[in-house]
C-alpha cells in the first residue's frame, strides 16, 4: 500500500473519497460515440438537442455514469474490486461547443461497511454524488466494492 492508499482495516461508515473533477468536451463525446455505437444526435447535434427541447447537446447518460464510476475504482485501486454499481439518471450534462467544456464534479461517501459471507471480505457501499453546474445529475448512485485487505 502506497501512501496515497487508505488503511484499509480503518474504512469507516462516513469516510469520504478524495474527489474527483473532469471535464468533458464535444470531443469526449465523438469518442464515446465511436466506443458504444451510441451516435443518436442529441449528443452532437446543437440543432437536433434545441429541437427536442434540450438545452444542448448533452453527454450520454452512461458515459456520465462511467466517469462517476471513476471516482470508486480510483480509490479502490483495482476495478475488479467492484461487486456492484448503480445510478438513476436524473438531469443531463450539457457540454458546450467550446475548448472549456463541462465540468462534472465527483465525490463519494462510505455509507456502509460489513463482513461478507461466504468470503469472509469487508464490502463497503459508497454513496456517490454526481454534479454538473451546481446541480446532482445522478441520483441514488451508490457502489458495493471489495476492501482490499
Amino acid at each position: 500500500m502506497n501512501a496515497s492508499m487508505p488503511a484499509w482495516s480503518a474504512i469507516a461508515k462516513g469516510d469520504e473519497l478524495p474527489p474527483l473533477e473532469l471535464r468533458l468536451t464535444r470531443a469526449d463525446l465523438v469518442r464515446y460515440a465511436g466506443a458504444s455505437g451510441d451516435f443518436n444526435p442529441i449528443h452532437w447535434s446543437d440543432r437536433t438537442a434545441a429541437a427536442v427541447g434540450l438545452p444542448g447537446v448533452i453527454a450520454h447518460g452512461m458515459l456520465t455514469m462511467a466517469l462517476a464510476g471513476r471516482l470508486v475504482t480510483r480509490w479502490v485501486g483495482d476495478p475488479a474490486a467492484v461487486r456492484s454499481y448503480a445510478v438513476r439518471f436524473t438531469r443531463p450534462v450539457v457540454v458546450p461547443d467550446d475548448d472549456a467544456g463541462a465540468l462534472l464534479e465527483l465525490s463519494g461517501k462510505v455509507g456502509d461497511v460489513r463482513e461478507a459471507e461466504p468470503d469472509s471480505c469487508r464490502v463497503a457501499t459508497i454513496d456517490i454524488t454526481a454534479r454538473f453546474a451546481g446541480k446532482t445529475v445522478l441520483g441514488r448512485a451508490a457502489a458495493e466494492v471489495v476492501l482490499p485487505e
